[in-house]
């Protein structure tokens, strides 16, 4: 202890770290998994930068550095020097026309984030570079341009759902110098999720994460756990940016907010103003995920897609981020995406995955102010056609894609009302509340 008081605190983040269980172990280890649940803390003190981490083996709350030093406490150093820290990727695109664009998104985890990183366009002509895919670091320069760098050197992903079809490029750079949790294992060497089934080799027996040898589906249970992660670093990703470690930081033309919602919600729309988008941001709700506290399909609210890691009174949070907008400023614009939405028969209306360049070119376009947006209650929609829809597999329903139903919006308004009052109360700025009447209004529901 002596030695972390001698060292100076603005350039030292002291960190203690314990799984609590002390060898030789008392007790049987479970899964192979030591940890003390009955015990686990996980303490921030964001005036002295310390963290303070006992009985937990969970990534996000054992690899300090992470959701733990670079949200918690950096969103709280972010709040006293001015700028943003936030639950985002990173990602420069390049059109065919040869303008690239670097855009920051926030999403709530397993709900595309590194996907969208790591991104392969089925359309030719299209380049993606990844910068990070979970968290910006973001400063307005003294040209008034924000810029963002990504303050950790790997990724830390979901294996369950990632294969050669949905994520190409984190199957490329995963095998080699990576840590995975809470796979499976193959009889070859290899490692299984779920996800991988076509990727099996034949006549390969299966090991679950709990140690059920010559797993099947019919085990009834998963082979991996839902949450299991693969560890990697930065420069084993073939699409890694060339500035990813520049320490000026990357140019952000655009931020996107999204959740999985099922209903309702349209595929994108852009946000009237700085203070509108972040009205969006902090309205942002998402269905649970086997990486939230709350399993199910329960909608769940996460304003920024940061709930988890906000280190101090949410209302202070939005007005932090309402008190980035200044004359001098070339505010990014501000967009919300819906990759999840669904039919009535409960299948997806949007192909996702690399399909997503298409709503990234509008996005993209639109950050150049060309005229392929119309009026809507909730934002701005695409014009219809002005979405690249070309060498798609299936026909889109558009008029599905973007309906906003008066019944779900009543709902939807009144949710984030609530939650609003109940949650943030009078805490929440008044801005904030301008914006939900200006949006009842113009969805024409009365108090």
């Amino acid at each position: 202890m002596l030695l972390l008081h001698s060292i100076k605190r603005t350039f030292f983040a002291p960190n203690f770290f314990s799984v609590g269980v002390p060898l030789p172990a008392q007790k049987p280890i479970i899964n192979n998994w030591p940890c003390d649940p009955e015990k686990t803390m996980v303490a921030h003190k964001t005036k002295t930068n310390e963290i303070w981490s006992y009985g937990s083996g969970y990534g996000g709350n054992s690899l300090l550095g992470k959701k733990c030093f670079s949200l918690r406490i950096g969103s709280a150093i972010a709040r006293r020097e001015g700028w943003l820290a936030e639950h985002m990727l990173i990602v420069g695109i390049t059109n065919p026309q040869g303008v690239k664009k670097y855009i920051v998104g926030a999403f709530p985890s397993q709900c595309g984030k590194t996907n969208l990183a790591m991104l392969t366009s089925p359309i030719p002509g299209y380049k993606i570079e990844c910068v990070g895919d979970d968290i910006a670091w973001m400063r307005f320069d003294e040209n008034g341009v924000l810029r963002a760098i990504n303050p950790e050197f790997g990724f830390f992903g979901v294996c369950p759902g990632t294969n050669h079809h949905t994520n190409p490029v984190a199957m490329d750079m995963i095998f080699k110098n990576t840590i995975f949790t809470n796979v499976a294992k193959t009889s070859d060497g290899g490692v299984f999720w779920e996800g991988l089934e076509k990727e099996l080799k034949t006549h390969v027996s299966i090991t679950s994460w709990t140690g059920e040898k010559h797993w099947t589906r019919d085990s009834g249970k998963p082979a991996a756990h839902p949450n299991a992660r693969f560890c990697t670093p930065l420069v084993n990703c073939p699409i890694l940016d060339p500035h990813w470690n520049s320490p000026e930081g990357v140019p952000i033309s655009a931020i996107l907010f999204g959740g999985r919602r099922p209903e309702g919600i349209p595929l994108i729309y852009e946000t009237r103003s700085w203070k509108h988008g972040v009205y969006a941001g902090a309205s942002v709700s998402s269905e649970a995920t086997s990486a939230a506290e709350y399993k199910g399909h329960k909608v769940m609210h996460d304003p920024f897609s940061a709930r988890p890691f906000l280190s101090y009174n949410a209302g202070k949070y939005i007005e932090h981020w309402l008190q980035m907008e200044k004359d001098y400023r070339k505010m990014p614009k501000i967009f919300h995406v819906n990759w999840f939405r669904k039919n009535k028969e409960g299948h997806y209306l949007w192909p996702g995955f690399g399909e997503n360049i298409r709503v990234l070119d509008w996005i993209m376009r639109r950050c150049d102010n060309e005229p392929i947006a119309v009026e809507s209650p909730i934002g701005l929609l695409p014009k219809e056609g002005s979405i690249n829809l070309e060498g798609l597999p299936d026909p889109i329903n558009w008029e599905e894609l973007f309906e906003l139903p008066e019944d779900f919006w009543k709902r939807e308004m009144n949710d984030i009302e609530t939650y609003f009052n109940q949650q943030i109360g009078d805490d929440l700025p008044p801005a904030i509340r301008e914006e939900i009447e200006n949006q009842k209004k113009r969805l024409g529901i009365s108090k």
